[in-house]
């Protein structure tokens, strides 16, 4: 493992900076993601606490004709269950009031090295609807962050964007983004441990139900995710385990 270059401002006590400047990139005419630099101060302490306390699990996923292992480790909460770090519930709040909207439950993806990764996606639940908030909060290595447009019809042509989060670094993906914007972490030759975390918030009419592909330690099932009001609450009736399919970087 590469040891991970930590900064004063990123260790110590995780605390938000309610001051930080935040950045807002407009993608298109319907989408934009918001960039807020060292907007969460002590992330790498929180690193530490997570990797060594979270239950971390190895999703599996079919690719063409076969199981393959996700190159990366996940951990997804419900609604009312423990969290590994008080800090979560504190940023979760804090995005609340930043963005006026309630945040669904927080989800976990350890990035071990840089041969952890995940592929250009949108995420499957959000990908038809055009009022969403995909907040994720970087903690540890520098890593790429990649967006990049989905080909429009008559058009070839793609945009993409590298926005590398560092440690303590908030990106919010909104509007369209899903439906129009992939995004992933590529693959790198070198790189220390790195944590997303990662909150969600959807607009649409009560009881909106979108197919969801859902990944849960050894388990490939299709479930259902819902739609209380304008958050997205979970999977019913066929997650194993209780995680929420989702691929946030």
């Amino acid at each position: 493992m590469v040891a991970h270059q930590r900064s004063l401002f990123a260790m110590g006590d995780p605390a938000i900076d309610a001051g930080a400047t935040v950045e807002r990139i407009a993608l298109d005419e319907r989408s934009w993601i918001d960039v807020a630099r060292n907007w969460l101060r002590g992330a790498d302490a929180m690193l530490d606490v997570l990797v060594d306390t979270v239950d971390w699990r190895q999703g599996r996923r079919r690719m063409w004709d076969r199981m393959v292992d996700d190159p990366r480790l996940s951990c997804w909460y419900r609604d009312g269950d423990p969290l590994p770090h008080p800090a979560l519930a504190a940023i979760r709040s804090a995005l609340a009031e930043r963005c006026a909207e309630r945040f669904g439950t927080v989800g976990l993806n350890y990035y071990r090295d840089g041969g952890d990764s995940v592929a250009p996606h949108s995420d499957r639940e959000l990908r038809d609807l055009d009022d969403t908030l995909v907040a994720i909060v970087t903690l540890g290595a520098r890593r790429p962050f990649l967006l990049r447009s989905k080909p429009r019809q008559g058009s070839g042509q793609k945009r993409s964007i590298d926005l590398a989060p560092a440690s303590g670094d908030l990106l919010v993906m909104g509007g369209a983004c899903q439906v129009g914007w992939e995004h992933g972490v590529p693959k790198v030759a070198r790189a220390g441990p790195r944590i997303s975390a990662t909150w969600r918030w959807a607009q649409k009419p009560p009881g909106y139900r979108a197919r969801a592909t859902v990944i849960s330690g050894s388990a490939f099932v299709v479930g259902v995710v819902v739609v209380v009001g304008s958050v997205v609450v979970g999977s019913v009736g066929g997650s194993v385990g209780g995680s929420v399919g989702g691929s946030v970087g």
